[in-house]
């Protein structure tokens, strides 16, 4: 099918030189000198050393070889060590930042090939670690500092290369190149690889004679737009959400195209080329078009075509962007594409069948304590067909056949029971999964504001007499004035889709929740409002039920009921809205961009890499097998088929400035400023542990952040006039979120106090924030009526048989209420992987590689980074042992709150379920 290219309005200011488009001069010259400076290693024999010069210097190569985890040839591996017999099969060629070559003064000179002599002494296939290499580099007399390496693979595999360290460089010394990067075989390359050390330039900055070549690097990254990616591409480049829905399958599979339109504004995704559907509405690809040096994607999308579910692992991201050999390995073992895959394929008859329940709590708890009895069923029977024991067991560990076994979740660990009180319902809102909703009510009775004319009358119906008795003897008025009301609020987002959720099977209320804060520092809940549409219509206003906090009997039991109501409305908004939409897909434009328009050269770059890691495909599998039709999400949160498209109109109110914490609390009205107080805050909620320690690491990022760019940017001017640096914000700004281009709220990037304050939100939201959103999951929701994700029933109402059944057997209804059997066997297998840290992570204030920067002073400041992030895991350690002072840190459930607790200090590669632990980056 013919490509049809299509345009999206973009900003028409030129931005060509800021993308850094090298002119077609340079960029012939310069890969004319990449094949000239390689023609040796192509016609290579024998011999180990081409000398051009009499200086010897010696080098050690560290890489990893392609492992069987990760899909390896194995008559791949056997032909390379046989090839290396014959002859040279990996050389490297310096590239001097000094002296150019004598035959064409605008090239740099290129040494010599040195090769990797021992490659035949490696085992093939049993290399999973490292491997080091000895090399010797023969240069000229003055060839100077080198300042990039030239590398070309000529086996059949490719591998990843780590670092490249040259030991006695003459007048230098040391020289050192982080690589971190896959290298193919040279034969699926247009162009040679080239590595830069690791010294920073700024583009203004850079020694002449690298200039072409860094911004011919960028130039490949960003590839032309045209076909379809493969796993050695190295392109960065940007489309629309247009592979959710599969609508060849049906139009049950149909889905919107999020992005680029007005009514389902959306962050960009990573293109992978793939070709459309056959019956998607709009004929066309995702293209790029370059246009007065714009980079523009088309007004409108194809729906991309779906891959096959066992391939979905294998879905194009740039390779770098992939999980590496170690985690990949851990991610097979612990999660396993297939066993999630195939039983959202294979059971969809299990879930709309009531007889998969749980009769009791006791039958709940056997998931952990005896294991659980799998439905007799032909579904599982062919899941069991398709699925080896083996990775079931290894998913969810077995006592037998047909016994599936969880981890026990923290929050039933020490008391089975404590998750229903109201004290750890609302202590839930400050230091559980999700604790960046609850906000400061302003005003009484509260108010939605939703277009009254389509929507009807927005006040609630709670009144001050159905409250006032919980309020330790003051009135509502005065509650309000000394800021000690609260509101969980999931009215606003869901009431819009009421009808159409509630049309799927589910039976769902918006809902707004009322806390109290006690004298003790303590919220209790005061009251819960449920909302349907009204049936004479939307416009006649919600009807509303208010329900109050009880102790015995049957209004006991509708308490618990609400508190459920409530709890499902927030575990969907966590699991869309918090933690998918405001940390995942709000960040992959960021990694993209950052990929695009910043050289590996440039100290931003250097200062961002570890906290774009993974990101990419973590998104691109989430695409594949849980927010896709009929996928996981779709089948175990309470929004169903209209998930996503939820999350697009939540939107259309994002704003990056109110991302960063501080920012955030303002909003919600749960901190004032205060100049009195550290970094010039005051919590209305002393003891709210997500605020307190969040605060603590947002500014020690901001200090380490404004401290690392004071080392590179003396003066705005400098900032103003760093041509990648405004490249790199203008795309994000105009193409990574082009919906949200002309919002008024953008950084201008001007100045050291928006690059500072910029940079420090997308590092907090990649770090911080993605981990105290993420790696709770299991400890809370591990046991699903405390996080129930859906609810199946309404509210029983007086004379009817459900009332009569609640009456009697209230835990019964409960259950029969929330989640189904299979779906939260499903639910909890998801979050069990997604709540484990890898074994290979690498936690805020460490890095991959120490030697990641060359100015030692961005080196000394990051170690004091360290060093304080440290401090701020004692001071945690100190307070949740003090639970009479702060006792919403471990509350009645007893789980101390360490989801923000750095972990800095563990270099022990452990990883595991946890509960604890920064990662830099949003990479699960």
């Amino acid at each position: 099918m013919g490509h049809i290219k299509q345009q999206e309005q973009a900003s028409t200011s030129s931005i060509a030189k800021d993308i850094g488009m090298a002119s077609e001069t340079e960029k012939t010259s310069c890969l004319s000198f990449l094949g000239a400076g390689l023609e040796a290693v192509c016609c290579g024999g024998r011999k180990s050393k081409t000398k051009m010069g009499n200086t010897r210097v010696e080098a050690v190569v560290v890489l990893q070889m392609k492992n069987v985890l990760d899909c390896n040839d194995f008559r791949a591996s056997l032909h390379d060590g046989f090839k290396e017999l014959l002859g040279h099969r990996v050389s490297l060629q310096l590239v001097s930042a000094v002296q150019a070559d004598p035959e064409n003064e605008t090239r740099p000179r290129v040494g010599a090939p040195a090769f990797l002599e021992d490659w035949p002494k490696v085992p093939a296939v049993a290399a999973v670690g490292d491997t080091t290499f000895k090399v010797e580099f023969y240069l000229d007399e003055g060839f100077g500092m080198p300042g990039a390496f030239i590398i070309r693979n000529l086996h059949k595999s490719e591998f990843y290369l780590k670092t490249v360290t040259l030991q006695n460089v003459p007048g230098e010394g040391k020289v050192h190149f982080a690589c971190y990067s896959w290298v193919y075989p040279a034969d699926k390359y247009k162009y040679n690889r080239v590595f830069f050390a690791n010294q920073s330039y700024l583009p203004s900055e850079t020694p002449a004679l690298l200039k072409t070549l860094r911004e011919t690097e960028l130039i490949h990254l960003r590839g032309d737009g045209m076909g379809e990616l493969q796993e050695w591409d190295r392109v960065y480049d940007y489309a629309f959400y247009n592979d959710l829905g599969d609508p060849d399958k049906g139009k049950d599979k149909a889905r919107p195209v999020l992005g680029g339109s007005v009514e389902y504004p959306y962050p960009r995704r990573g293109r992978t080329g793939r070709p459309p559907t056959q019956s998607g509405t709009h004929l066309s690809l995702i293209l790029w078009e370059v246009q007065n040096g714009h980079v523009q994607l088309p007004a409108k999308a194809a729906v991309e075509i779906i891959l096959p579910v066992l391939n979905c692992l294998h879905i194009y991201v740039p390779r770098d962007e992939r999980f590496g050999q170690r985690k990949m390995s851990d991610f097979l073992a612990s999660a396993s594409k297939s066993i999630v895959q195939v039983l959202v394929a294979e059971s969809k008859a299990l879930f709309d069948k009531t007889r998969n329940e749980f009769d009791t709590f006791q039958d709940v708890f056997n998931l952990y304590e005896g294991g659980i009895k799998l439905p007799d069923s032909p579904a599982l029977k062919k899941v069991k067909d398709k699925i080896p024991l083996e990775i079931i067991k290894k998913l969810v560990p077995s006592d037998g056949e047909q016994l599936l076994k969880f981890l026990m979740p923290q929050v039933i660990k020490h008391d089975k029971r404590a998750w229903r009180t109201d004290e750890e319902f609302a202590r839930e809102m400050l230091a559980g999964i999700n604790p960046v909703v609850i906000s400061r009510l302003e005003e009484f009775p509260p108010k939605s504001k939703l277009d009254p004319a389509i929507y009807g009358p927005q006040t609630s119906t709670i009144t001050a007499e159905r409250i006032e008795k919980f309020l330790q003897r003051l009135t509502v008025e005065e509650a309000l004035n000394k800021h000690r009301l609260f509101i969980l609020d999931h009215y606003e987002a869901i009431m819009p889709y009421l009808n159409r959720i509630n049309t799927t099977g589910n039976k769902i209320y918006a809902s707004r929740t009322l806390l109290f804060l006690k004298d003790d520092g303590t919220l209790t809940p005061l009251a819960i409002e449920l909302c349907l549409p009204n049936h004479e219509g939307q416009d006649h206003g919600a009807v509303r039920k208010v329900y109050t906090p009880a102790d015995y009997g049957v209004e006991a039991s509708l308490w618990d009921l609400a508190k459920a109501y409530a709890a499902v409305d927030d575990s969907g908004h966590h699991q869309l809205i918090s933690h998918w939409l405001n940390t995942h897909a709000t960040m992959e434009p960021f990694v993209i961009a950052s990929n695009r328009q910043l050289s590996v050269m440039h100290p931003i770059f250097k200062l961002l890499q570890p906290h774009l890691r993974d990101t990419m495909y973590i998104n691109a599998v989430a695409r594949q097998i849980l927010l896709n039709a009929g996928g996981v999400m779709e089948k175990t949160v309470f929004p169903a088929r209209y998930a996503m498209e939820m999350s697009a109109v939540v939107y259309k109110s994002w704003n990056f400035t109110e991302q960063g914490l501080p920012a955030d609390l303002l909003k919600r009205g749960i901190a004032v400023q205060d100049s009195s107080r550290p970094h010039g805050l005051r919590l209305l909620i002393e003891d709210y542990p997500y605020a307190v320690d969040g605060l603590e690491i947002w500014f020690a990022i901001r200090d380490w952040v404004h401290g690392y760019c004071s080392i590179y940017y003396k003066s705005d001017h400098a900032i103003q006039s760093d041509t990648e640096l405004q490249a790199w914000w203008h795309e994000v700004r105009y193409v990574g979120h082009g919906d949200k281009k002309h919002e008024p709220w953008w950084p201008k990037m001007q100045n050291l106090h928006e690059l500072v304050e910029s940079l420090t939100t997308i590092i907090w939201v990649a770090s911080a924030l993605h981990a105290a959103l993420n790696f709770g999951q299991y400890p809370y929701a591990g046991f699903l009526p405390n996080r129930p994700t859906l609810s199946r029933r309404f509210m029983p109402e007086p004379g009817t048989k459900e009332y009569a059944e609640l009456e009697k057997d209230p835990d019964s209804v409960f259950l029969k209420t929330i989640t189904a059997q299979m779906q939260t066997l499903l639910g909890i297998s998801l979050i069990e992987i997604l709540s484990r840290h890898s074994p290979d992570e690498v936690y805020l204030g460490q890095n991959i590689d120490k030697e990641w920067s060359g100015e030692e002073e961005a080196l000394c400041a990051f170690r004091q980074f360290g060093g304080r992030l440290v401090d701020i895991e004692n001071r945690i350690m100190q307070m949740n042992g003090d639970s009479d002072k702060w006792k919403n840190r471990n509350g009645p459930v007893r789980i101390p709150y360490t989801l923000l607790y750095p972990n800095t200090s563990d270099l022990s590669g452990a990883g595991g379920i946890t509960g604890k632990g920064i990662p830099n980056s949003t990479s699960i």
